[in-house]
């Protein structure tokens, strides 16, 4: 079988596929109809963010088997394409969940204390002490919007140093929230406007696409937001604005709308707010765990047995859709990679 890999995923996962007998081939360049072309006899395609899976691709690519997202967001693969084509999409979810958590703390704490202002202050020859108070999390209460597997582990994190937690999340119960401690509202104004701190974990969909917006920034007045889950979901031009005006104390990003941050966006010109290339899966650990995981997938999918984190409603894909011989390919002149 051959295995198509398009973003940089870490050998650890690919070793385990070459191992298992199967043919691996990396191309990280190729897009539009050089990408059509690459994907035309592979058994199985592997991506990180940086390619994105149309209906385009999955009509290129007859023999397509499953595509293996070494990370946790889908929203760059057509999942109803897939499904439609008879296609597995599986994630791998729990990766990097402690780095993604990890990171989101760190991105706390250098917001609160103003950790890499007075870096650079001190390297441009500033003593600047007397110029960053900083605010500590003890005794603040952190809202935290999506309790998913991430939110979970930063909640656990910053409870332990002595937040008071409060959840917006309508997909789970009360009683999951309590048994971390938290209190669950229904509201999220209400959730934003209890917080000293807010930090985000909800996946980019329609409904929390541009959810974080100037209301709900209002509400948390005098407060911080961290954003390490996706771009999109916080509205960047109102944040920068809310910071720099004042109504916000800060705020944290790793994840943006458009990557790679342009030039010209507004967070880059506001002192108090801190950024980072998405940088939270990005460790040793993770990219290992999430490359290793992803392979399994496929290598699950390619024995017909049941593939773990599968996002796609697709069943045996090779029992429901036709092979090449009786699927003529068709083609499409759109690019579906997404730099």
């Amino acid at each position: 079988m051959k295995v198509l890999v398009t973003d940089p995923v870490a050998d650890a996962g690919l070793d385990r596929l070459r191992d298992a007998g199967h043919e691996v081939e990396t191309d990280y360049e190729s897009e539009g109809d050089e990408l059509l072309d690459a994907v035309t006899d592979a058994n199985a395609l592997i991506v990180r963010s940086g390619t994105e899976v149309t209906e385009a691709v999955f009509e290129a690519a007859p023999d397509l088997v499953i595509v293996g997202r070494a990370g946790i967001g889908v929203d760059n693969i057509d999942i109803d394409a897939a499904t439609n084509h008879g296609v597995i999409v599986a994630n791998a979810p729990d990766g990097n969940v402690r780095a993604a958590a990890e990171h989101t703390v760190a991105m706390t704490f250098a917001v609160a204390r103003s950790i890499p202002q007075a870096h650079g202050r001190l390297v441009d020859g500033e003593w600047a002490k007397g110029e960053f108070l900083g605010t500590e999390v003890n005794n603040k209460t952190l809202a935290v919007v999506g309790l998913g597997r991430v939110g979970q582990e930063v909640a656990k994190r910053l409870d332990s140093l002595g937040t008071d937690l409060v959840v917006y999340d309508p997909y789970i119960s009360e009683e999951r929230a309590e048994r971390l401690g938290a209190e669950l509202v229904e509201d999220l104004h209400e959730a934003l406007g209890r917080g000293d701190f807010a930090t985000i974990h909800t996946p980019l969909l329609p409904e929390t696409e541009g959810m974080v917006g100037e209301d709900e920034l209002a509400q948390l007045e005098g407060g911080y937001l961290i954003n390490c889950a996706r771009g999109g979901i916080v509205d960047e031009e109102a944040l920068a604005k809310a910071v720099d005006d004042g109504v916000l104390a800060g705020a944290a990003l790793d994840s943006f709308a458009e990557e790679p941050l342009p030039a010209d966006s507004p967070l880059l010109n506001v002192e108090e707010v801190v950024l980072t290339p998405h940088l939270g899966a990005s460790t040793e650990a993770a990219q290992e765990n999430v490359a290793v995981d992803t392979a399994e997938a496929v290598l699950a999918a390619f024995d017909d047995e049941p593939v773990l984190h599968s996002c796609s409603t697709a069943g045996s894909p090779r029992s429901r859709r036709p092979t090449r011989a009786t699927s003529p390919r068709r083609t499409s002149t759109s690019s579906p990679r997404a730099r």
